[in-house]
């Protein structure tokens, strides 16, 4: 019995590759994900691949790194999206996800957020001033 070596591990190749697709009609791939789009709180990622939910290319059966492809940078109304097709398979180019990055200002704070069926979705905002004022405590 020939067992997987640590580099690379081994996916069924018997079984159908089941497919989602985004609003612009590109397809991403259960198959190679552990959890479909798992929550990550407030870890937003502009670029980069979540490996850890990963279990492997469907197509060719190896877990390696991926390749970031397509990306675009594009401004709507003062928020800053961020997008591409990072996590394609390095040997047989199979796009296993699209990774969407959002950025804007709304008032006080910055907000971000990311939508990714392998590296997750979270949201997280930030203010922009020296002092949070969610944090401030009232003084009556």
């Amino acid at each position: 019995m020939r067992r997987p070596s640590l580099n690379s591990r081994e996916v069924s190749s018997s079984r159908k590759h089941r497919r989602i697709f985004a609003d612009n009609g590109v397809a991403m791939c259960v198959d190679c994900v552990e959890k479909d789009y798992p929550n990550r709180g407030n870890i937003c990622l502009e670029s980069g691949s979540f490996l850890l939910n990963f279990t492997g290319c469907a197509v060719c059966n190896k877990r390696d790194f991926m390749l970031i492809t397509n990306k675009s940078l594009k401004e709507e109304d003062g928020e800053e999206i961020v997008t591409y097709d990072p996590d394609l398979c390095k040997n047989c180019h199979h796009v296993i996800a699209r990774h969407e990055y959002t950025f804007s200002i709304m008032d006080e704070f910055q907000e971000y957020t990311m939508l990714c069926l392998l590296c997750g979705k979270a949201e997280d905002t930030i203010s922009i001033l020296p002092d949070d004022p969610r944090q401030m405590t009232l003084l009556f």
